[in-house]
């Protein structure tokens, strides 16, 4: 795959190296600082974090990183193969928080749906948990009635669900309390393409 410049600040988003510790470190420190609002038991600390990172560069995985023009990790973004590489999760997505907003994210998705088509996928999915209610789903008791109230979402609080809908994800269910009560995992997915035969 090659490199792909995403802004004028000379940032590109390539495949994280396996051999590149300190890039490895910088992408694990990211996992910490970027979910500490949203997900803050997500991880334990920077090693633990730093096995996500690892994780991702394992078999079955796909692995990129938006860098700097002074080689720092800005962003990063995993998917991992699932049904026969026929849909893959899109799992995590970070960008440094000083960083937001400047177009890295949406580069790093754009890549990575560009890197996922080339292999056959024909739809990738995420699942973007409220833990912290920044939804309208978020500290709700969504029973009965769980498809009306995900029809019915709103973003209070800068939930990256609007993000993504911006790039052409749909929501498609939701796992109510899957983090406990009143948070829920909201799943959301994109066709990629299209192979018939």
């Amino acid at each position: 795959m090659s490199d792909h410049d995403i802004d004028a600040n000379g940032v590109t988003v390539r495949p994280l190296d396996a051999d590149d510790v300190d890039a490895q470190r910088e992408a694990a420190a990211l996992l910490l600082e970027g979910f500490v609002e949203m997900a803050p038991d997500a991880w334990s600390g920077l090693e633990d974090a730093l096995r996500e990172v690892r994780d991702a560069l394992g078999p079955e995985r796909l692995c990129l990183a938006a860098k700097d023009a002074d080689g720092r990790v800005a962003g990063w973004v995993g998917a991992i193969r699932n049904y026969d590489g026929n849909a893959w999760e899109l799992h995590p997505l970070v960008v440094a928080p000083a960083l937001q907003g400047r177009g890295i994210g949406r580069a790093l998705v754009v890549a990575l749906e560009e890197a996922l088509r080339a292999r056959g996928a024909m739809t990738v999915y995420l699942g973007t948990d409220d833990e912290a209610g920044m939804t309208s789903l978020g500290g709700a008791d969504l029973y009965p009635g769980v498809l009306e109230k995900l029809g019915a979402m709103e973003n209070r609080r800068g939930h990256p669900f609007t993000f993504y809908r911006r790039l052409g994800y749909e929501v498609v269910g939701c796992i109510p309390d899957a983090n406990g009560f009143g948070k829920p995992d909201i799943f959301m997915a994109k066709r990629l393409g299209r192979t018939d035969g």
